[in-house]
């Protein structure tokens, strides 16, 4: 089962990866991940990404393609992932088409002010990257990561104003990436005009891979 998530920032791609990664056995890839792990071993490769990182600048298609490509090339990745921060333009899309087949591609559509609230609300543990939520899922300990126990913080820019502007871009780079899946009938939309609970929404995206992949 070959996914990916597409979601705007606060969408909850994360957190719904995460729990198709534990319910189905399946790798739970984001690319910021397979990025630091690359760095810390210290190739050829990672030696690249380290070099844009430190910049501040994004890497460049042919290196993110070839980090992902070598992610989806070991073993865990046998029966499926699900790629969560790639593609994030259409010739990454193209890209991974020559990697794998991709069985479906759930794009979480949720309302603005459900982010805004959400990411208002958002902390993040600082050792682990762990996220809470002030409202809908706190830490057993206030300020401390259940995990790990480390610091929980609240980013910079989880602001309303900076959020909405983040919006936009994603909406503006994302576009088209969707629309070349809907292309080849890949695209399911999980939709939330209101905050739903974790559980609720896992119901629908766990519907949703239950009606689409056959061999589940």
């Amino acid at each position: 089962m070959n996914l990916i998530m597409f979601g705007p920032p606060g969408g909850g791609k994360g957190t719904y990866s995460s729990r198709i990664s534990e319910k189905y056995g399946i790798p739970h890839i984001a690319t910021g991940d397979i990025f630091r792990r690359e760095v810390k071993r210290g190739g050829e490769l990672g030696k690249k990404v380290e070099e844009y990182l430190d910049r501040g600048d994004l890497v460049p298609d042919e290196i993110v393609n070839e980090v992902v490509k070598k992610r989806l090339s070991e073993s865990d990745c046998e029966n499926g992932f699900v790629l969560d921060g790639y593609p994030r333009t259409l010739p990454q899309a193209k890209a991974l088409d020559k990697i794998v087949d991709i069985d479906l591609v759930i794009n979480l559509d949720v309302a603005e002010k459900v982010i805004i609230d959400r990411l208002s609300n958002r902390r993040i543990c600082r050792d682990c990257g762990e996220i809470y939520n002030l409202k809908s899922m706190l830490s057993e300990k206030e300020g401390v990561c259940d995990k790990c126990g480390g610091e929980l913080y609240q980013r910079s820019d989880d602001k309303p104003e900076v959020i909405r502007k983040r919006l936009d871009t994603y909406e503006e780079d994302i576009r088209s990436i969707i629309e070349y899946y809907r292309e080849k009938d890949l695209v399911v939309d999980i939709v939330a005009r209101e905050e739903k609970p974790v559980k609720v929404m896992m119901q629908k995206i766990y519907a949703a891979l239950e009606e689409n992949i056959t061999d589940l």
